[in-house]
């Protein structure tokens, strides 16, 4: 399967703290992969480098076969990308806020229209699409943000902590959407956050990440594997992989590479 983000030794220095280590990973077509790790693990810093926006110290990427650094612009129009506080005019519709944000992608009103009424069907908005987004709920904001990068229609998103601070209802309901957005469309997606048991719903693979390093990579099912047979070795071989098979969590994974922190 093909890859729409590659990266190879990306490495972004500032002053003497390594944000980002060495890394290198992919992320496959259709594929939802979780980008997971605490706060200040270099997330954020590696987003900005993958859309352009910060140049790497060493290293590179492949982003949708552009390289950032040279074809920035291309990377932009190609890849929506929603940050955790997602900014709009509260005194402006939903509807009126994405026409705004067509018309700064310099999408004419004539190819926009359609694009913003079949973005507001599929995050289930459209039923709210004229009322002013100052009395949307968070979650209603958060559904609202993924419209606005569905307008370009991306190949690729990238969210950062996209149910950050949601109710559990809110946490479902865009949950469904990113779920929905792979399975239906086809979209590629990169999900940060380090909220695990969320994002174990939807992932297909996932990388974790500590002080801008990537200590694991793989599907839930590798890395519990990995992590049974690491038990059983620590255990001089009491017990089978099957004891616990059905037990381990990506808590259980993430907490393993964690539990000297």
């Amino acid at each position: 399967m093909a890859a729409v983000i590659e990266t190879h030794e990306l490495t972004k220095i500032y002053g003497r703290q390594k944000a980002v280590d060495h890394l290198t990973f992919e992320v496959r077509q259709g594929e939802i992969f979780g980008f997971l790790g605490p706060n200040g693990a270099g997330k954020t810093t590696t987003i900005l480098m993958l859309l352009g926006l910060s140049e790497p110290t060493s290293g590179n990427s492949r982003v949708l076969g552009f390289d950032p650094v040279r074809e920035p612009l291309k990377v932009k129009e190609r890849v929506g990308f929603m940050p955790e506080n997602v900014g709009f005019y509260d005194d402006m519709t939903a509807r009126s806020n994405l026409q705004y944000v067509a018309r700064l992608n310099s999408l004419p009103d004539s190819q926009s229209k359609k694009r913003i009424d079949d973005a507001l069907e599929k995050v289930k908005l459209a039923n709210e699409a004229n009322k002013p987004v100052g009395a949307y709920s968070r979650g209603m904001r958060q559904r609202l943000g993924i419209a606005e990068v569905l307008i370009k229609n991306p190949k690729l998103i990238i969210l950062d902590e996209p149910t950050m601070g949601l109710d559990p209802e809110g946490i479902n309901s865009v949950l469904e959407l990113i779920k929905s957005l792979s399975v239906e469309e086809g979209i590629s997606v990169l999900l940060c956050s380090h909220l695990l048991h969320q994002t174990q719903k939807v992932c297909d693979r996932v990388g974790i990440l500590n002080r801008g390093r990537l200590v694991a990579k793989g599907t839930i099912e590798e890395l519990a594997r990995e992590g049974i047979q690491a038990e059983l070795a620590s255990a001089n071989g009491r017990g089978t992989p099957a004891d616990r098979r059905g037990l381990i969590s990506l808590e259980d994974i993430y907490m393993r590479y964690f539990k000297e922190e």
